[in-house]
């Protein structure tokens, strides 16, 4: 049986984090349409997935903007938010085939990212209606398109967590 390497390398999805700035640089090996999303994810689960897989459809590729830890708090989602670290959360977002890029912002909405990365195709999720989209404006306004995808399967990290408390 042959002998196991000392180390293993760093898996190929941590190559698909990138830091704010680092994005610019990013960006231009993207094949366009460019969708955009962003969220806390913190515990992924079906609902996150299927939304992500949707949203990709809709574009060449995808760039997903997490909110950092203090952004989440500030989110008021509970004290105890968020469960996984946002490095963490980055390497699972980063996991999953459907996702380009991801990166971080920690400001209270993810204008200046949406900014960044001028994307055709800015998406949120069924409980956001277009109009009160952040960065619906300066994407319609430079020709893009604001989507709100309904939600398939009713899931959500906090009532996840509640069911957890209960147990």
């Amino acid at each position: 049986m042959p002998a196991l390497p000392d180390a293993y390398p760093a898996p190929a999805f941590e190559a698909k984090i990138a830091a704010p700035d680092d994005l610019a640089a990013r960006l231009a090996a993207l094949p366009r349409p460019l969708v955009f999303t962003n969220g806390c994810f913190d515990i992924l689960h079906r609902g996150h997935v299927t939304l992500l897989a949707q949203a990709r459809a809709l574009g060449a590729s995808m760039v997903v903007a997490l909110n950092t830890d203090a952004s989440v708090r500030r989110l008021g989602k509970g004290d105890d938010r968020p469960v996984n670290a946002l490095a963490d959360r980055l390497a699972v977002m980063a996991a999953l085939e459907c996702v380009s890029l991801v990166t971080w912002f920690d400001e209270d909405t993810p204008l200046a990212r949406i900014l960044d990365c001028r994307p055709d195709v800015l998406v949120k999720g069924g409980d956001w209606p277009v109009e009160k989209i952040v960065g619906n404006a300066e994407v319609s306004g430079w020709g893009g398109r604001v989507v709100s995808i309904p939600f398939i399967h009713q899931k959500s990290t906090t009532a996840l967590l509640e069911k957890i408390r209960r147990l």
